[in-house]
């Protein structure tokens, strides 16, 4: 795990930036690295440069033809990369990933990352065109961020050392910050709460050739693409999938630092974590240390409603013969995740995850597997195609997969037509038959603005508005659009960030590109199958896991939600004390409603009615 940075400037003197950019990175390692030239400098933060993760040195450089790199990276498939690059075998072993990025872009130019497989954030500066090449990998595992200023170009893995550049503002983008708080998810590929600071979308380069502060993202990854795969048979299908599931997993086991792995009990982290303690066995490594958001029940019989999520565990640990951490978070740690900054990506996602990192970084562990993603790809639950079987008029299909779970036709062609008539449609229709429900903030019986606690003066000036959802009409389109809106690289963000507080990298084999594209190009049948959604997943894994895993149809995970949930009432009464014995107000509250906010800080109040989603955003965003 490592951080980069950098300077473009009109000017020379690049040296001068960089120090404040590195002291910014700190908590990404203990060695700072600089590399300058004139207007032109890079910064490398990073554990000991001995690190397992093939990173090698602080940079890579070919003198003769001008290069240097600065990497953030693990690259997949090295073999297959080292041969179309005609590296011999002997000599790949003793290639950093780094160096692999140079000689790829001394190949290919600014198309070598359609030639690149694995995480990676990097910047080329090639001193024979005077040309800054960045690029970021095609979900976003590693973190890119940049502005442009007077001076001219900086960028650095973390919002922090962008900011702490010469030049950059922090003024803060009042239209994100009006998205984010009337959002129960709100994402942005390329906008951050800071107005000089972008992201550099997922999949995409930025090439700076000429005036320093002229960046243009180009796309070079495009899912809408993927090619149809086509088989004669399910075992067909599931053989080709779990051989790539196989080594997306084994991939991300590379190096020797200790490996953990999520736990919930559902089928993607649960696969996640057989796979890699097989792989693991089979290198003779330690098997991973499995870390459950569901909480100890303390020698106790859970309660019904939990005992699902105990057993799932429960079984899969009996199974492959590991250790799992229970750890829920308590009102103190929900007081801490809700005073980190929420203008910093992803400090929303944090929630349950931040006990977890302190739990891995307790055992010692430097390598996270998360099944993040598995629900936009492999693991899909075929929304969409029931709506696509009714406007195409494959009525008798679409009939039989209504039977297949006992719904009458008229149900059937209703579930299939509301998401045509609007995407909010269903969540309408269950508001009116079953009543609010006020979990998640998604139903309310008051205005859609007044259910959240932004100033109305910040929204009118905003001129915010409910999120729009587009109809998806097949479910292509709703995988692509699940792809590309930005949850996906907001929350590996956030816990890319979270993560370097404890010195975790996360790796999440669900995402690997050949994986995804892989299940872009699926038919339909291999998602809904008969009475099973996640058809693909449950065929391809039946030798892997637990029957208790692999036939559970629910999504549904009370055990990790009830504890969470209580911890934040519980925490609710602490932050109305630390917000009220300031003798300031935060400089941040002009943006909230806050004696409506104030009023919400009670926990028998949020017992009754569990804003949790508005009341979150309003404390992560206030500076208390």
């Amino acid at each position: 795990m490592r951080a980069i940075c950098g300077l473009l400037l009109r000017e020379p003197g690049a040296a001068r930036g960089l120090p404040a950019m590195l002291a910014a990175l700190a908590p990404y390692g203990t060695d700072a690295a600089e590399w300058t030239e004139g207007a032109i400098g890079l910064g490398v933060r990073a554990g000991p440069m001995e690190n397992s993760n093939a990173a090698g040195p602080a940079f890579h450089c070919d003198r003769a033809a001008g290069l240097t790199v600065a990497a953030d990276a693990r690259l997949d498939d090295r073999d297959a990369l080292c041969a179309a690059l005609g590296i011999p075998h002997l000599e790949r072993a003793a290639l950093a990933d780094g160096d692999l990025i140079l000689r790829a872009y001394l190949r290919w130019e600014a198309e070598c990352p359609n030639h690149l497989l694995g995480d990676y954030a990097f910047a080329v500066w090639d001193a024979r065109t005077r040309t800054l090449f960045c690029a970021r990998d095609h979900i976003g595992a590693r973190p890119f961020y940049y502005a442009a200023t007077a001076q001219g170009f900086v960028f650095a893995s973390a919002v922090e050392g962008v900011l702490a550049a010469p030049g950059v503002s922090d003024a803060l983008d009042e239209a994100v910050v009006a998205q984010a708080l009337t959002r129960a998810s709100f994402a942005s590929a390329s906008r951050t709460f800071f107005k000089a600071v972008r992201k550099l979308p997922p999949g995409h380069t930025l090439t700076l050739t000429g005036s320093p502060s002229v960046a243009r993202p180009h796309r070079y990854w495009q899912p809408e693409h993927a090619s149809a795969v086509r088989h004669t048979s399910d075992d067909a299908y599931a053989e080709e999938f779990l051989a790539l599931y196989t080594q997306a997993v084994a991939t991300r086991l590379r190096g020797t630092d200790p490996i953990g792995t999520h736990l919930s009990g559902g089928l993607d982290s649960s696969s996640i974590a057989v796979l890699a303690a097989r792989e693991l066995r089979r290198q003779g490594r330690p098997a991973p240390v499995a870390f459950s958001w569901v909480p100890d029940s303390a020698g106790k019989p859970p309660s019904e409603a939990h005992a699902p999520e105990y057993e799932a565990t429960d079984a899969v640990c009996r199974q492959e013969g590991l250790r799992v951490f229970h750890r829920a978070p308590r009102a103190e740690d929900m007081v801490r995740v809700l005073r980190l900054d929420g203008a910093r990506p992803g400090v929303h996602v944090l929630a349950s995850e931040d006990v977890v990192q302190r739990c891995a970084a307790e055992h010692g562990v430097r390598v996270l597997l998360s099944g993040w993603g598995g629900d936009q790809g492999a693991s899909f639950n075929g929304r969409g195609h029931r709506a696509h079987l009714l406007a195409s008029g494959r009525w008798r299909q679409l009939v039989a997969l209504g039977r297949a779970v006992g719904r009458s036709p008229l149900q059937t062609f209703a579930d299939a037509a509301l998401p045509l008539v609007h995407p909010d449609a269903k969540r309408r229709v269950r508001r009116l038959l079953w009543g609010a429900d006020h979990s998640h903030g998604d139903f309310s019986d008051e205005p859609w603005l007044r259910r959240w606690l932004i100033h109305p003066d910040v929204a009118r000036r905003t001129g915010v508005e409910p999120r729009c959802v587009p109809r998806l009409f097949n479910m292509r389109e709703a995988m692509l659009w699940d792809l590309g809106h930005g949850d996906i690289a907001e929350r590996i963000e956030g816990w890319a960030a979270g993560g370097a507080q404890h010195g975790i990298e996360y790796r999440y084999p669900l995402l690997d590109r050949r994986l995804l594209e892989f299940a872009l190009g699926l038919p339909p049948e291999q998602f809904l199958h008969g009475e099973w959604n996640r058809w693909l997943m449950r065929h391809a894994l039946r030798d892997v896991l637990p029957a208790s895993v692999l036939w559970n149809r629910s999504k549904r995970d009370p055990a990790r939600y009830d504890p969470m949930f209580d911890a934040f009432a519980a925490s609710l009464p602490l932050v109305r004390h630390l917000i009220e014995e300031r003798e300031v107000p935060p400089s941040r509250a002009r943006y909230l409603d806050m004696p409506r906010l104030l009023d919400r800080l009670d926990a028998a109040r949020f017992r009754a009615e569990p804003r949790w989603a508005s009341i979150r955003r309003a404390l992560q965003f206030l500076d208390f």
